[in-house]
């Protein structure tokens, strides 16, 4: 199979060397689309409080005139991959869900009435809810309520945001 070289347009911008500009690889980075700057960042997996959660956004974000930022936090599933005598090695997992909500949210008719986005990460749903709202200079965060045992051991999502967020945090029943 033969591979393809492409060639640089001269007009592209170079990624930044960290130590020798660490500004211009901030805003490398953090780029998002303008039009939806201080809009509602809404925590959305699917689940029911998550789709309550997200009627709540659509709503607060319809009242403010601003843009919907709708964020999946991916697991990340380790696995144990084992090589013989190697030892073992942990490789992360994709979850492939955001393509499946994405199309379901393309669907649904009542996301029509604001402009939004879905956005995916992985990683601490806490920290990445937090980020996506500081990158976009959301004016609130809006997630639903953790119920059931892993809530009640590890702590909810909605507890540890609220206490941590640097902007209102919305937490729906």
């Amino acid at each position: 199979m033969a591979g393809h070289e492409f060639s640089e347009p001269a007009d592209r911008k170079r990624i930044a060397d960290q130590a020798a500009n660490p500004e211009a690889v901030e805003e490398t980075r953090h780029s998002c689309d303008p039009a939806f700057r201080h809009g509602v960042v809404v925590g959305f997996d699917g689940s029911m409080s998550s789709e309550r959660a997200l009627a709540y956004a659509i709503g607060m974000a319809r009242r403010s005139g601003s843009g919907l930022i709708i964020v999946h936090v991916a697991n990340r599933l380790p696995t144990t991959v084992w090589a013989g005598c190697e030892p073992p090695v942990f490789v992360d997992v994709p979850d492939h869900r955001t393509e499946v909500l994405g199309l379901e949210l393309a669907c649904a008719d009542h996301l029509s009435e604001v402009p939004w986005i879905l956005v995916e990460r992985g990683g601490d749903i806490c920290h990445e809810l937090e980020e996506v709202g500081r990158e976009y200079a959301a004016d609130a965060i809006v997630v639903g309520s953790t119920h059931g045992l892993v809530g009640r051991i590890f702590g909810s999502v909605a507890g540890r945001l609220a206490r941590r967020a640097q902007r209102p945090v919305v937490v729906i029943p």
